[in-house]
């Protein structure tokens, strides 16, 4: 039997270590005398994606890219011919492809959703979820984890890394639980259905989306979750400390995103400081400035694993 995404990416996670490098490549990460070289924008943010993807799969410090869609519908056409590239790009380097698009809607329009971003010219791996419009609104997606469809994932929205979290997802329920374990559960069930398809599969079909951000929810979460793989959003940028991240990478694991904190490294680069001064970076200065950045925060997580 083939591998399911979610597995074959828990196994990079082991090999490559824990990191997600994300592309939410906005064309003010990249400096000005740089972006006054090409045509457009989205040209810019494509060869930046080419050039960081390279080093990382060289260097070997990551084991997946996270892609967020908005970035690149904000520069419109040319914008979403990038984020189409880049994917095409990650998924022939032999790592996986997150999509953070957040869908969730109704049957039809979710299998239309499914269908563009599991197939043509926006394929991708593994895609982001958001399950608040009912359990339902699930299984066109999860439909597309068995053999026949290409074995692809989806990460569930359970508990984000934004402050306003709490407004939803620990509001309390009539039988004393919160909203975020109804969602953890339901995760959970489906991703188990489909260890049916394959063989030695060891985690499930289903990942749930678990940010770094709130230490009294990590161990919790783990520990409750033993089976469901975590992107685990928040390092970095967003504060979430390595400690919390490591937390969650334990059991069935995890893949930790950091974007801007490896996408903007050159802004606090020491050995471009005079550069910086005279306007004269160049791509390749910023490209080795994220690649420093994965390195560091590939052996920043997998020192704080075995610190536990």
């Amino acid at each position: 039997m083939n591998k399911h995404n979610m597995q074959l990416l828990q196994e990079l996670s082991i090999k490559n270590g824990p990191l997600c490098v994300g592309l939410d490549t906005d064309p003010s990460y990249i400096p000005q005398n740089v972006l006054n070289k090409y045509e457009n924008p989205a040209l810019a943010v494509l060869d930046y994606n080419k050039a960081i993807i390279e080093r990382v799969v060289n260097d070997k410090t990551a084991c997946c890219f996270k892609v967020q869609i908005a970035y690149y519908e904000a520069m419109g056409i040319e914008g979403l011919k990038v984020y189409a590239e880049t994917l095409k790009m990650i998924r022939k380097t032999g790592l996986i492809a997150i999509s953070d698009i957040k869908r969730g809607d109704i049957g039809a329009t979710s299998e239309a959703y499914a269908k563009a971003h599991f197939s043509g010219d926006f394929e991708t791996d593994i895609i982001t979820v958001n399950p608040y419009m009912g359990f339902d609104t699930l299984v066109p997606f999860s439909s597309w984890s068995v053999p026949e469809k290409g074995g692809k994932g989806a990460f569930v929205l359970l508990c984000t890394s934004n402050p306003g979290m709490k407004d939803i997802e620990h509001q309390k329920l009539s039988d004393g639980s919160i909203l975020l374990e109804k969602v953890g559960n339901e995760i959970e069930r489906i991703g188990e259905e489909y260890k049916q398809f394959y063989e030695n599969q060891s985690c499930g079909g289903l990942g749930a989306v678990v940010g770094a951000t709130q230490e009294s929810d990590a161990r919790y979460l783990r520990d409750k979750y033993k089976n469901t793989f975590f992107l685990i959003p928040g390092y970095g940028a967003q504060g979430g400390a390595a400690r919390i991240a490591a937390t969650l990478l334990d059991k069935a694991g995890g893949t930790v995103n950091s974007s801007r904190g490896i996408l903007c490294a050159w802004k606090k680069d020491g050995e471009l400081a005079l550069k910086i001064e005279n306007g004269t970076l160049t791509m390749d200065d910023i490209a080795a400035s994220a690649a420093k950045a994965s390195l560091f925060s590939k052996d920043d997580l997998l020192g704080a694993k075995k610190s536990l």
